[in-house]
C-alpha cells in the first residue's frame, strides 16, 4: 500500500498532503476517485475536493476509509470528572436506598394500624419514631443534593398525610370543620 506519512495529529493539514494520495495494491489497475465527503457548513473546508485520493477495488469494494485522528486522547481532568461522578453516583444510589426503605417500614407500620380493628391511640407511638427518623434521612439526603428539596417535602408530606389518615380512621383525630371567615 502506497502512502504517506502524516505526523500531524489533526486533519486539517490533510489537503496538501492528499495532492499524490493513493491507495493501490496493483501498480496498473484502474482507480476511482472519492467523492469530497460531506461535513456540517461551518467546518467544511472542501479537505478532499482538491486532493486526488483514490482507491483500487481489490477485495472489498465497498469499504473505503481514510483514518484520522481528530482529537488527542481524553485530558486527564476529564477522566478525573469521570471517577467522581461515579463515585457520587454509588453514594446517590445508597442515600435514596435508604429513604425508600425508611418510608417503606412506615407506610407498612401505618397500614398495620389501619387494618387492626382494636387499635389504641398509644400505638401510634412507635410509627411517629419511625417517621421522625424517616424525615431525618430525607433532609440529609435534601441537604447533600440527593433529593430535590421540593421532592424531600413531598415525601414527608406523603407520611404526615398518611399518619393523618389512620388517625381519622380509627376516630383518634377529627379534623376541624372550620372554614376561613368570609368578609
Amino acid at each position: 500500500m502506497a502512502g504517506a506519512v502524516m505526523n500531524s495529529i489533526s486533519c486539517w493539514g490533510l489537503p496538501g498532503k492528499l495532492k499524490s494520495l493513493s491507495i493501490t495494491n496493483a501498480p496498473n489497475a484502474t482507480t476511482a476517485a472519492f467523492k469530497p465527503l460531506n461535513f456540517s457548513s461551518n467546518v467544511s473546508l472542501n479537505l478532499f475536493s482538491q486532493g486526488l485520493v483514490s482507491e483500487n477495488a481489490v477485495q472489498r469494494p465497498l469499504q473505503r476509509s481514510i483514518v484520522c485522528e481528530a482529537a488527542p486522547k481524553k485530558a486527564d481532568s476529564a477522566a478525573k470528572r469521570a471517577r467522581q461522578a461515579e463515585k457520587r453516583r454509588i453514594y446517590n444510589k445508597a442515600r435514596k436506598s435508604e429513604v425508600r426503605t425508611r418510608m417503606k417500614k412506615v407506610l407498612e407500620e401505618l397500614d398495620g394500624l389501619v387494618k387492626k380493628p382494636a387499635a389504641q391511640p398509644e400505638e401510634v407511638l412507635p410509627v411517629e419514631k419511625l417517621i421522625a427518623e424517616a424525615y431525618s434521612v430525607i433532609d440529609k439526603a435534601v441537604k447533600v443534593g440527593t433529593l430535590h428539596r421540593n421532592t424531600g417535602a413531598r415525601r414527608k408530606s406523603r407520611l404526615a398525610r398518611r399518619k393523618k389518615a389512620v388517625e381519622i380512621h380509627h376516630g383518634w383525630y377529627t379534623p376541624s370543620t372550620d372554614l376561613a371567615p368570609t368578609a
